[in-house]
């Protein structure tokens, strides 16, 4: 067969999750931020695509068709992915891996994604990638991350939660096959999903929300807002840190953790 078996690939993940754990923080850092890279041009292309699309639908099919990628490029690459990473806890659970190496690589990881996302967002608003369509995708950006900075906690727990049940799932769907094809669909399908319905996902919105803070900082973008309607009220660093930031990476452990143990106790208890 071209595919692991679902006890195999939970054998194989709680080996790789214990060798996440060991890796030299320096290693898991620089891996995180490029992980962080990759998440943002996940952002940054489906904002792009979608900006100008008015039919909503047609915006979210065409961001599930684009976005996905970004994940495929963080697995084959290697690199160290918060959201992903939750499913550690299969290690922990196999006693493969300690409480603390799990919260250690946590911890790192989710430092270095924010350093690769943000300074990816830095680079799209300062750097003039937002000037598409006479400005109006640093028009799309500001609204965007405005919505999400406006979103009540617990709506954002529960999107949270959503998505990250896909998203390990694609990390798991992923690592059962042996080619790079199923890799790339098995990570590809799960994660369109997610974009298309509008969940929430921690490292993305390190990129979206920043990128539509740092767009605010350019009065030429802000103008354009103001012409347009667009209420930017809800867009500061403090709603993106306590109603975004804060519930949506709790929705993300609960749903990643919670399948990873699921995962696990199906298919890869009797092993352990």
């Amino acid at each position: 067969m071209n595919l692991f078996t679902p006890a195999e690939c939970a054998a194989n993940y709680a080996l790789a999750g214990r060798n996440k754990t060991r890796m030299p923080i320096e290693k898991m850092f620089l891996l995180a931020v490029l992980a962080g890279f990759f998440i943002a041009m996940g952002g940054a292309v489906t904002n792009t695509a979608a900006h100008s699309i008015a039919n909503v639908g047609a915006a979210r099919i065409v961001c599930g068709l684009l976005f996905p990628f970004g994940l495929a490029m963080v697995i084959l690459t290697g690199a160290e992915l918060f959201t992903g990473n939750t499913l550690i806890v299969i290690s922990l659970l196999d006693r493969q891996a300690t409480a603390g190496g799990m919260l250690k690589n946590w911890c790192v990881v989710y430092f270095g994604n924010a350093v690769g996302a943000m300074l990816t967002a830095a680079g799209c608003a300062f750097g003039g990638q937002l000037n598409y369509s006479g400005g109006q995708l640093a028009v799309f950006t500001m609204k965007l991350a405005a919505g999400k900075c406006a979103l009540p906690a617990g709506n954002a727990v529960i999107l949270g939660i959503l998505c990250n049940i896909l998203v390990t799932a694609g990390v798991l769907l992923s690592l059962s096959a042996k080619d790079l094809t199923g890799r790339v669909v098995g990570a590809y399908l799960p994660v369109a999903f997610f974009v298309i319905c509008g969940f929430e996902h921690c490292v993305a919105n390190l990129f979206y929300i920043p990128a539509g803070l740092f767009a605010r900082t350019v009065p030429a973008y802000v103008s354009l807002a103001a012409e347009a309607g667009v209420d930017l009220t809800a867009l500061t660093w403090g709603d993106f840190l306590l109603r975004n930031l804060l519930p949506v990476t709790v929705g993300n452990i609960l749903g990643g953790a919670g399948l990873g143990c699921l995962f696990w106790y199906c298919h890869g208890k009797k092993q352990a």
